[in-house]
């Protein structure tokens, strides 16, 4: 074996890489890479999903378990239920504004 080899291990040269990297990122000022175009239509379209899904869901499982707790059964359900729902279309409505660029 060379002097050389016995010098330097595989993770020398990684964390040698890595600086190289960041210094270069520093140096050009773009040390957060730029998402592509499209990933903020992605990121709208997985919010509006999680909004028709888990808003309506959270309250109705809210709402059972309150209706189950307080015996006002079906009274809480519903009503949180309706409420949850009218705040997953206020929230799409509101992120149909935002500008895709």
């Amino acid at each position: 074996m060379t002097a050389l080899t016995q010098d330097r291990a595989p993770s020398d040269l990684d964390r040698r890489i890595a600086d190289a990297k960041a210094a270069e990122a520093a140096r050009t000022g773009s040390a957060v890479p730029k998402a592509p175009a499209d990933a903020k239509g992605y990121k709208q379209g997985s919010r509006v999903l999680m909004d028709l899904i888990g808003m309506p869901l959270g309250g109705g499982i809210l709402g059972y378990a309150l209706d189950s707790w307080l015996g006002t059964s079906p009274w809480l359900l519903l009503t949180l239920l309706v409420l949850s729902i009218a705040a997953a279309f206020r929230n799409i409505y509101k992120i149909s504004k935002e500008r895709v660029e």
